[in-house]
């Protein structure tokens, strides 16, 4: 089972990070909601570790077309 803190913990590392790159990216940006879905549907998040996570989050936001979001 997933620990109870680590979805959120996984979404805030990525975001940060993601926004630390990203200084046009708003806080609310609707890229936050994808990538929340985006982790808790992915099968090894129950076994990967925060850091695995949030790098599959990045690569993730990376991917996301811009004039989408």
């Amino acid at each position: 089972m997933v620990e109870k803190g680590r979805p959120k913990a996984v979404v805030d590392a990525a975001w940060s990070i993601y926004r630390a790159n990203h200084h046009e990216v708003d806080a609310a940006d609707a890229r936050r909601c994808l990538l929340e879905r985006h982790l808790q549907g992915r099968p090894e998040a129950r076994e990967s570790d925060v850091g695995e996570l949030t790098s599959f989050g990045l690569a993730y936001l990376a991917r996301l077309p811009e004039d989408e979001c």
